[in-house]
C-alpha cells in the first residue's frame, strides 16, 4: 500500500521500516558489546564463602566450602574464558577493570583449592616463593596466561585505568593483602566499591599506623611505589596518597602538615603470607 504525499513523492510504508530494523539491530549489537558481563555466579559464592570481619577491615575465606562449590566457580571461570577480546574492548573502562579484578580475584581462589587444604601459604605453591603468580594457568582472552599478566599487564595498565585502588581490590590469598570483598566488583559501583576498600584498608591499624612522628604503612605501597605516582586525582606520591586519606590513618594536624611536606619517615611493615582462610 502506498500513500501519497506532497511534491508527488510516494513512500511505501515498508521503506522506513527496512532502515529502522537496521537501526535497531545495530543498536543491540551496541548494547550487547557495553552489556555487563554476569558476576551473579561469583557474588554468590563470596557471600557464601567470605566472612567480614574487623568491621570489614579483614576477610577470612572459607576455603573448605569453596572447595565444595569448586564446579559453580569453575563455571563462572569457563564464561570469563568465554569473552572475546574485541567485546572486552568495547566495554566501558569500568566494566573492564571491574571484570579483570574479578578474575584475578576468582583464579587464585581457584590456585588455592588445587593445593588445600595441604597448603599454609599461596608461597608454597611451585618450586619458588612467586612460583603462584607465574604459573599459565588462567584462560582468557583466547590464551593461557599467569596472574602476574593479568595485574602487571593489564590492571596496573596506567595509560588506560591508572587506578591506584586495584591494589586494595586485587587479593592475593594472604592475611596481608587487603581484604578479599565478599560481593564481586561491578562497573556501575566499582568508584564506590574501590573508595571502601581503600579506607577499611587504611583503617586498619595492624597494617597501617601513625606513631611518634613516624608512618607505618603496608609494604603494598613500597612494592607498587609507582603506581601512586602517576598523576591519578593530582596525585604524585606515596605521602600525597596517604595525605588525602589522612582520617582513616589518624594523622594529627602537625603529622598531616609534615607528610605534605614530606617531613615524615615512611616505615614499611612485613607483610604477613599466611593463607587468609579461616581459622
Amino acid at each position: 500500500m502506498n500513500v501519497a504525499l506532497k511534491g508527488n513523492v510516494r513512500w511505501n510504508r515498508w521503506d522506513w521500516k527496512i532502515p529502522l530494523l537496521y537501526l535497531c539491530f545495530f543498536s543491540l549489537s551496541s548494547i550487547n558489546a557495553y552489556a555487563n558481563f554476569d558476576h551473579a555466579p561469583w557474588n554468590a559464592l563470596l557471600k557464601e564463602h567470605v566472612r567480614v570481619i574487623d568491621g570489614g577491615q579483614a576477610t577470612q575465606v572459607n576455603y573448605e566450602g569453596m572447595l565444595a562449590d569448586r564446579d559453580r566457580l569453575r563455571t563462572y571461570l569457563d564464561q570469563i574464558a568465554s569473552v572475546k577480546r574485541g567485546d572486552f574492548d568495547n566495554w566501558q573502562e569500568s566494566e573492564q577493570l571491574a571484570f579483570l579484578i574479578n578474575t584475578y580475584n576468582a583464579w587464585t581462589v581457584e590456585l588455592v583449592l588445587t593445593e588445600y587444604p595441604d597448603l599454609e601459604s599461596i608461597r608454597e605453591i611451585g618450586l619458588f616463593p612467586f612460583s603462584a603468580w607465574r604459573r599459565n594457568f588462567v584462560s582468557l582472552f583466547g590464551e593461557q596466561i599467569s596472574l602476574d599478566d593479568v595485574e602487571h599487564g593489564m590492571i596496573r595498565d596506567w595509560a588506560i585505568y591508572n587506578e591506584p585502588r586495584i591494589h586494595f581490590a586485587v587479593n592475593c590469598a594472604a592475611i596481608g593483602c587487603p581484604a578479599l570483598r565478599a560481593e564481586a566488583y561491578v562497573g556501575h559501583r566499582l568508584e564506590r566499591q574501590l573508595e571502601e576498600n581503600t579506607k577499611l584498608f587504611l583503617q586498619d591499624r595492624s597494617r597501617n599506623y601513625f606513631s611518634e612522628g613516624r608512618l607505618y604503612v603496608s609494604r603494598i605501597f613500597d612494592w607498587y611505589r609507582e603506581d601512586f605516582e602517576q598523576g591519578w586525582l593530582g596525585v604524585n606520591s606515596v605521602s600525597e596518597f596517604l595525605a588525602r586519606y589522612a582520617n582513616e590513618i589518624e594523622l594529627t594536624e602537625n603529622g598531616l602538615s609534615q607528610l605534605e611536606q614530606k617531613e615524615i619517615r615512611i616505615r614499611y611493615l612485613r607483610y604477613d603470607w599466611k593463607l587468609n582462610g579461616e581459622n
